[in-house]
């Protein structure tokens, strides 16, 4: 979504007492730069308490590359700075080996704390599920939906199926961190957990962390 996006409305005699760049300030002070995984919960949480704030999405599929994260994440703040008061960052660490934590530092930008979304998602469950089975290969609403582009085709299972070994041979189950209660969704994960031939269990989690984490930063 363009944060320079105008408003599409006759004039009126208050547009001609406040500059556009202004006006778009005073309307949309908070800028919330999420990681396309999370963009629709986080939209959805917006919406929830009212917040004046606005969605800007960074590409999720910078997470097959996170050293170019962190530049990413920079852009954007240096770009939603020109339009909005306050700007908090909401991604995990991600695998960026602390240079996105680095880029948050020189920029003053707080972001959500979490190593990802999984343990967002799961909060206090996270640790308990990682013990009792480490290859546990984690999916949420969003990689459900996004699962054959995600991971069938962009790692190339669809041309090499062979490679499922490869990339999944160390994984024991496959958990579902569902955010809702969606049928749908619970059959496409049923299909995923199938494609990579191991047992599925599913947790509805909501969305955890992810809310009550992100409440607390906007209240502050």
């Amino acid at each position: 979504m363009r944060a320079d996006r105008r408003l599409m409305t006759a004039p009126t005699s208050a547009d001609f007492r406040l500059p556009p760049l202004e006006r778009a300030s005073a309307q949309r002070r908070t800028a919330l730069i999420a990681c396309g995984a999370l963009a629709r919960e986080v939209l959805a949480l917006r919406d929830r308490y009212g917040w004046n704030a606005e969605v800007l999405g960074v590409p999720v599929l910078l997470h097959n590359r996170p050293d170019r994260i962190p530049p990413a994440v920079r852009q954007r703040i240096r770009q939603a700075r020109r339009d909005y008061d306050r700007v908090i960052v909401i991604y995990g660490e991600c695998g960026t080996r602390g240079e996105l934590d680095s880029v948050l530092a020189e920029e003053g930008v707080e972001r959500l704390a979490g190593p990802h979304c999984y343990e967002m998602y799961a909060d206090g469950q996270f640790a308990d599920i990682m013990r009792q089975a480490p290859g546990t290969f984690f999916l949420t609403d969003f990689l459900v939906r996004s699962f054959d582009h995600l991971v069938v085709e962009n790692l190339g299972l669809d041309r090499h199926p062979e490679l499922r070994r490869d990339y999944f041979g160390n994984y024991t189950r496959v958990v579902y961190l569902a955010q809702t209660e969606n049928p749908e969704l619970a059959l496409l994960a049923e299909r995923a957990a199938d494609a990579l031939e191991l047992p599925l269990e599913t947790r509805n989690v909501g969305l955890g962390g992810l809310e009550t984490r992100l409440v607390e930063l906007m209240d502050r």
